[in-house]
């Protein structure tokens, strides 16, 4: 799968996210490939679970962080929804929204492993 193809399934503007990279794509695809080894939504996923919630928070904000960088529209945005639950307490939908996270992310690492070399 090339990078555009990549961005169209996750639901991403690829043009928008080129720009963003100074239009290289040979940059952009180092950094999004980057992403698959990237540790921070098994420690949102530990720190949620472990209710370490100031922990959680910042792991959601660092992911938001991440997919707004790259490009990752759908996993940005519930990352976002995620970071604002857990912002000064714990929001009674803070669990649905981390699934919400979860199916966001597998769609993206299941579509990101997909790209070629």
């Amino acid at each position: 799968m090339t990078l555009e193809a990549f961005y169209n399934e996750i639901g991403s503007d690829y043009k928008a996210v080129l720009m963003r990279m100074g239009n290289s794509e040979k940059m952009l695809g180092k950094f999004v490939r980057k992403f698959l080894n990237d540790k921070t939504m098994g420690d949102l996923s530990t720190s949620f679970n472990s209710k370490d919630y100031p922990t959680a928070f910042r792991m959601a904000h660092t992911l938001k962080g991440l997919c707004a960088n790259l490009g990752l529209d759908k996993l940005q945005k519930s990352s976002s929804e995620l970071t604002e639950a857990l912002r000064n307490s714990v929001a009674d939908n803070a669990a649905e929204l981390l699934e919400q996270v979860r199916a966001d992310y597998d769609m993206t690492i299941t579509a990101l492993a997909q790209l070629d070399e």
